[in-house]
């Protein structure tokens, strides 16, 4: 008896729940997407075109970085979670079991563009060219002494890094740990710098943890600042302040050409021909998740994902590019578009 009065409580709770679910799901009607602050200005600039051609209600935007989207992505599924994330690298192993766990399920994966990763500062400053190898000596927590052996990042200005650098004192702003910017950071500047030292060869082979942990720790004595999630904050501090080095995506470069430059890095500038080559080091693919759970629970979001990897968005002539998102070579844009178009959900396999 006691039994059957839990099976029917229980059985209660669940046709509520669906009630409540069913009645929210009728009135959302708004795409809800969140993530990168990189890919913020082109999922932003899609959703009022969406709005404008009259295929929904334009969506809703947030920058929340990478990784905060991912967890508010991941989540679950229903209305009380968003549809779409933006993010400036792939999605994370772990954060794919967590998405799983969750109840996200299907994950469908868009590449939507090329970026390069920069490092900017003002046109009144003096003109830094670096290598890897020099950005990882400015902003490593530790890095070799002269004997070889780690010590504390020593280096107060470029100069004391090489006497070809500028004379001036090392201030890089950055994204902060939760930003898909910063793992992109970490894995184009700050390893690959690291390996080129060859005073870390025999680190890499013998302590690959240790390794990891060097490249991925940046300084902590105010060499490296962590300036947030918005990318426009990081350029209204290098316009005050001539010396210091922002870290951010590519179209925010572009979009204050006429206040910043880039850095080149081991030669090459950043710009759109040397960023869509794959010649500017910090070039990187961006993305956009949709929760293939939500289609048709969410009206417009196969819509949106179409007009998103259209050739009028997202080719070398669309309305993206000239929001300074780098162009995918026109065969594998045709694949994303078919990709899109199928919602194929990413397996286990497709993750690294």
């Amino acid at each position: 008896m006691i039994t059957n009065r839990k099976s029917a409580a229980t059985l209660s709770v669940a046709v509520a729940a669906l009630v409540a679910t069913t009645a929210i799901a009728a009135a959302r009607d708004q795409i809800r997407i969140v993530g990168s602050s990189t890919v913020y200005p082109f999922t932003t600039a899609v959703a009022e075109q969406f709005g404008k051609s009259g295929l929904g209600k334009t969506p809703v935007v947030e920058s929340t970085g990478t990784g905060g989207g991912m967890k508010l992505f991941c989540a679950g599924v229903g209305v009380g979670h968003p549809d779409m994330t933006n993010a400036s690298r792939a999605i994370k192993k772990g954060e794919f079991e967590d998405c799983q766990k969750n109840g996200v399920t299907d994950i469908v994966e868009i590449k939507v563009g090329i970026d390069g990763l920069v490092l900017a500062q003002s046109k009144g400053g003096t003109p830094l060219k670096l290598t890897l190898e020099q950005v990882f000596l400015a902003l490593a927590e530790q890095v070799p002494g002269a004997d070889g052996k780690l010590v504390a990042n020593p280096h107060k200005n470029w100069s004391d890094i090489d006497k070809s650098l500028p004379n001036v004192k090392i201030e890089v702003l950055g994204p902060p740990p939760t930003s898909g910017t910063r793992d992109s950071f970490h894995e184009l500047y700050m390893e690959v710098g690291a390996k080129k030292i060859a005073a870390l060869k025999d680190m890499q082979k013998a302590d690959a943890k240790g390794f990891e942990k060097l490249w991925k720790s940046l300084r902590k004595d105010g060499a490296f600042v962590e300036a947030g999630e918005n990318d426009n904050v990081i350029v209204q501090k290098l316009e005050a302040n001539k010396n210091a080095v922002g870290i951010f995506g590519y179209s925010f470069l572009e979009e204050n050409a006429s206040k910043l430059r880039g850095a080149s890095i081991n030669g090459v500038e950043p710009d759109y021909d040397t960023i869509s080559g794959g010649k500017f080091p910090g070039a990187r693919p961006l993305f956009f998740y949709v929760k293939k759970q939500h289609v048709g629970v969410i009206p417009g979001i196969a819509e949106f994902a179409a007009e998103y990897v259209s050739d009028k968005a997202m080719s070398k002539d669309g309305y993206l590019a000239r929001k300074g998102l780098v162009a995918l070579p026109k065969a594998e844009a045709e694949k994303v578009a078919a990709a899109v178009k199928a919602m194929k959900p990413l397996t286990a396999a497709d993750v690294k």
